[in-house]
């Protein structure tokens, strides 16, 4: 869990759970354009915490294990054998192309990548992890996604 912690910016009294539902003070959070507005200003700081920084104001998101979550991930293009792309689809409502080299597995057999043009981490949640896991292949090295331009390892 990635919380805040008594020196940097104070908290923002909100929570993001592992499946990316935001609350505030305990209350889920149902207004997308709110929600997209925070991740839109959200930041990861020096120390790893998730600070959102509005109106010349920064407050820090407790967040119970990375502030995106994949919740699809859908293959594109390709010769039949293998799609050229995976393209996801986030928690703040975007989507982009998975970069390849990016996945690894966490704690509890989770999967991960890097979102955002590598700034911050997202986890898979399971139907995305369904989705994905049709191109993960295992070899004499490991695991590995197999795109129609090669093969790309999946960290452990």
């Amino acid at each position: 869990m990635t919380g805040c912690r008594e020196q940097g910016p104070p908290p923002c009294m909100i929570h993001i759970d592992k499946e990316g539902v935001w609350y505030h003070e305990g209350a889920e959070m149902i207004h997308r354009e709110f929600i997209r507005l925070f991740y839109q200003r959200m930041t990861l700081d020096d120390a790893g915490r998730y600070v959102i920084e509005l109106n010349d104001q920064r407050c820090c998101v407790d967040v119970e294990d990375t502030a995106y979550v994949v919740r699809r991930a859908v293959p594109e293009g390709g010769d039949g054998g293998a799609p050229s792309r995976i393209v996801l689809s986030l928690s703040d409502d975007s989507t982009e192309t998975l970069a390849s080299a990016g996945l690894w597995v966490g704690k509890d057999n989770v999967l991960y990548c890097s979102v955002k043009e590598g700034r911050f981490p997202a986890r898979f949640n399971r139907a995305a992890y369904y989705q994905l896991s049709e191109y993960i292949e295992e070899g004499e090295e490991g695991f590995y996604l197999k795109l129609d331009g090669g093969r790309y390892p999946v960290k452990i």
